[in-house]
């Protein structure tokens, strides 16, 4: 047996190692995408910045987003576009609020902030990147929910949150201002 089939055989054996795999990579190497995209280089990265991003992809949400998938499954598992729709209004209106607050309050903890700062920067920077989480997720969930099979959708998930976490890095290092709601 080659090596392939060996981590293959892993991989069925064990279903979390491919979101664990998945978000391992994926997360710092966002990280790295977003700080080569804003100008740096292999001698400017902040490397610091990219180990966060490893520990909190690695040991938060890959656990997260493969409980949260063996729920949903077992909550709704016929793929019939009636339940896709309710996965999706669930997702958009459970999960992705509470994953959008933990990444910023994570990361911001990560960063060495007290709760007050990591309270403040959930504060300015939710409603913005939920809001354009709303353009994204929902037809990403879709696709997932009704063409990939069970088995991989934490790793089909991992890979368009790529593009979504390049995104979430650029909103971390930037500076918004809160908004005032009277």
């Amino acid at each position: 047996m080659g090596a392939l089939s060996k981590v293959v055989r892993v991989f069925d054996t064990y279903p979390f190692s491919r979101g664990l795999l998945s978000y391992t990579i994926i997360f710092p190497s966002s990280c790295l995408i977003q700080q080569t995209l804003a100008g740096n280089t292999w001698e400017t990265y902040d490397w610091k910045r990219v180990f966060r991003f490893w520990i909190y992809g690695t040991f938060f949400l890959a656990p997260v987003g493969y409980g949260y998938v063996k729920i949903m499954s077992k909550w709704l598992p016929n793929s019939d576009l009636r339940s896709n729709i309710k996965r999706v209004i669930v997702d958009q209106t459970t999960y992705s609020p509470l994953m959008t607050g933990a990444f910023f309050g994570g990361m911001s903890l990560l960063e060495g902030k007290d709760l007050k700062g990591a309270k403040e920067e959930i504060e300015k920077k939710f409603l913005p990147t939920y809001k354009t989480g709303l353009c994204y997720w929902p037809i990403v969930q879709t696709v997932n929910f009704t063409y990939i099979s069970e088995k991989n959708r934490v790793p089909f998930i991992s890979l368009c949150g790529m593009v979504w976490t390049v995104f979430l890095a650029f909103m971390l290092q930037k500076n918004v201002k809160k908004l005032d709601v009277e």
